[in-house]
């Protein structure tokens, strides 16, 4: 059993913000699927498949999310890798993805929980960007930024990221990290194109 974790805020109050687009991603790949109902396990709304990756939704609120998935990591005796943890980052550009195997939580809160309760930082995950053009805030309006609905200006930006990582998570599940790196790792996307070229340096990890 192999499981694409969305990190976000229950309720219909965080629905739009920046902070829930791992929920976005989760809810994509099940309307892919065909889902029409998650079921209730350990904390979380969960979607079963039996060829496929099980797409999970901690109800936690995001900064408890590590004990959701530490419940199903022991019910189902699942190995660290076996998880794909899909969450925002203010310090990508907005639209940008980046997938990676392991790495520090790097001051995202949702992540901290997710890997202190695993008990390592080999988890891998995919960050998706929903930082301002002008940079992240500081401190406190950095929690109102994260918790804010995007612009109606972003929207097709966001839905255009939605589907990349959507389409990331599933190679993720079928060829690998590598792969899905290789082909996803690269700067945003314009709406009006496919992809555009690599990174030549990876922006800043930190996030709230």
């Amino acid at each position: 059993m192999r499981i694409v974790a969305g990190l976000g805020n229950p309720g219909k109050r965080y629905a739009g913000t920046r902070h829930n687009v791992g929920f976005r991603v989760v809810r994509e790949l099940a309307r892919r699927r065909g889902v029409q109902a998650f079921d209730e396990a350990c904390g979380s709304l969960i979607a079963r498949a039996d060829d496929r990756p099980a797409l999970v939704m901690p109800q936690t609120y995001m900064n408890r999310s590590g004990f959701a998935l530490r419940c199903l990591a022991e019910r189902h005796q699942l190995e660290t890798g076996a998880f794909l943890v899909v969450y925002d980052e203010v310090h990508l550009p907005l639209g940008a993805l980046r997938l990676r195997p392991k790495g520090s939580p790097a001051g995202h809160r949702g992540l901290e929980s997710v890997l202190e309760n695993l008990g390592t930082d080999e988890v891998p995950r995919l960050r998706l960007g929903v930082g301002a053009a002008e940079g992240p805030p500081d401190g406190a309006d950095l929690v109102d930024f994260v918790l804010s609905n995007f612009e109606e200006s972003e929207q097709e930006t966001v839905e255009v990221m939605i589907q990349r990582a959507a389409d990331a998570c599933e190679i993720w599940a079928i060829e690998g990290s590598d792969a899905a790196m290789q082909r996803f790792n690269r700067s945003s996307p314009t709406p009006d194109s496919e992809e555009a070229g690599p990174d030549s340096e990876e922006p800043g990890e930190v996030a709230t």
